[in-house]
């Protein structure tokens, strides 16, 4: 009965601890996924001078959208450094207020038309800002589930924070829908799409509260007395790159083809909607909140598979559907039926789900606690400058260039085979226990001070 009791109340804790992970991360990325959207439908028309041309403003536009992504490593590794130091929570703590802040100040800014190039250079000062917080949420996030799951359900149960990601987006389509649709283009560009970017403050506030009901895992606070006691124990980016450098670039191969995908199929695909079918903002936003909803749905789903399937199976096979979907996708799109094109959409974040969903296990069970945030972190977060940062402006010139889908289908593709590189040299991690990982460096660590001890010995 003790036990039945003490089995509840971990699973209400480890609820908790997934509600706190994912109230932060829908908060950031409705912040993220609306400037990403915004960045097609009204900055490219309010921050930039008119030359006529739709698709150069889009790349200007889309390159204000790039310094997040650059921001973000650094976000990582500051974040990380400190997360590992001090705790998971308090990093996310920061994180969520940084972001809520900048957000807000960007629905303050003045056009171009007002003061010139100023309008830009604020833009890009106040995007390097959130994408230096969101760098540092990721890997607490989901670290915080990762590190409370028990060991045969932590695909299913740290997939929960990558199911938010989806849910922000969802948040922010639907505030951009609501707003485009009630409101006259002339409005909608004038103000409102402002009154998005200052509803984040709201939402800031609930998930700054849900964060301060728990607490860091016990097996953190373990390694954090661990290191507070041996010197030779060390934490960070130098560590990391030092003991698993494996661990660290066979993230960043699995993370590469992942985030091109994702933004080829969130971002870049408006753009090819916008452009190109000559679609209306209210239908486009309208087609991409119904593949939002499937995609959060579908992310814990795939996770459970993990589970039970193991980790790399089922990330290989979303990257062999994904060199598919970029040769299919296409056409779908010009059939310019709705619901076709809603299936290519749905189609693709399927396929992107099936790489995402495992992503905060298999890495979170790469690297041991003591530099588990740094090491999730830098292999999650620094690809994304030449991954999804790149992607929609990649896709973007080549259509522009060459006038024709089938370039950006090639891209695809080649983003796919540098995944599939890093997905054969991964190992597989189902069901292992992130206490036997800190046990195996522990002992690789001490063996290396004992050896250095005997050296200064013997000299």
């Amino acid at each position: 009965m003790v036990s039945e009791t003490s089995s509840k109340s971990e699973r209400k804790g480890l609820r908790r601890v997934v509600a706190a992970s994912m109230a932060g991360t829908v908060v950031e990325w409705y912040e993220f996924f609306l400037y990403a959207t915004a960045a097609t439908l009204v900055f490219n028309k309010i921050f930039f001078p008119d030359n006529g041309n739709d698709l150069d403003n889009i790349i200007k536009a889309f390159l204000t959208y790039a310094v997040g992504f650059i921001a973000r490593p650094i976000g990582g590794i500051v974040f990380g450094h400190f997360g590992d130091k001090y705790g998971r929570k308090h990093l996310l703590q920061v994180a969520i207020v940084l972001v809520g802040a900048t957000t807000f100040l960007m629905g303050c800014l003045p056009t171009f038309d007002a003061v010139g190039y100023a309008a830009p250079i604020m833009l890009v000062i106040l995007r390097f800002l959130q994408g230096f917080a969101v760098g540092g949420e990721w890997g607490g996030a989901v670290l915080l589930v990762a590190e409370h799951a028990p060991n045969k359900e932590r695909g299913f149960w740290a997939s929960w924070p990558q199911a938010a990601v989806p849910v922000g987006n969802l948040l922010a389509t639907v505030v951009l829908l609501l707003l485009s649709s009630t409101l006259s283009d002339e409005a909608f560009l004038a103000w409102g799409w402002r009154v998005g970017f200052w509803l984040s403050v709201v939402i800031v506030i609930v998930g700054y509260y849900i964060r301060t009901r728990v607490s860091d895992a016990p097996i953190f606070k373990e390694a954090k007395a661990e290191l507070e006691q041996n010197a030779a124990a060390g934490y960070g980016v130098g560590e990391v790159f030092k003991r698993y450098p494996r661990g660290v670039f066979t993230a960043m191969g699995l993370r590469f083809g992942e985030n091109i995908m994702y933004y080829m199929v969130v971002t870049f695909s408006i753009t090819y909607m916008a452009t190109q079918l000559k679609m209306v903002t209210s239908t486009i936003l309208g087609l991409m909140l119904i593949a939002h909803v499937i995609h959060a749905i579908l992310v814990p789903l795939v996770g459970r598979f993990t589970d039970t399937r193991g980790r790399r199976p089922v990330y290989g096979t979303g990257v062999i559907l994904m060199m598919v979907w970029g040769v299919v996708a296409f056409p779908m799109f010009n059939t310019a039926n709705y619901g076709i094109i809603l299936a290519a959409i749905v189609l693709g974040l399927a396929v992107h789900a099936l790489m995402y969903a495992g992503q905060p296990a298999i890495m979170a069970e790469m690297f041991p606690t003591r530099m588990r945030y740094s090491g999730v972190s830098l292999g999650y977060q620094v690809t994304s400058i030449v991954a999804g940062s790149m992607a929609p402006i990649i896709a973007t010139w080549l259509l522009k260039v060459y006038g024709s889908w089938v370039p950006v289908a090639g891209y695809i593709v080649f983003a796919a085979l540098v995944t599939l590189l890093a997905v054969f040299f991964m190992r597989e991690t189902k069901g292992m226990d992130l206490s036997a990982i800190d046990e195996a460096d522990r002992l690789s660590t001490n063996g290396e001070a004992e050896a250095a001890k005997h050296l200064k010995m013997q000299k």
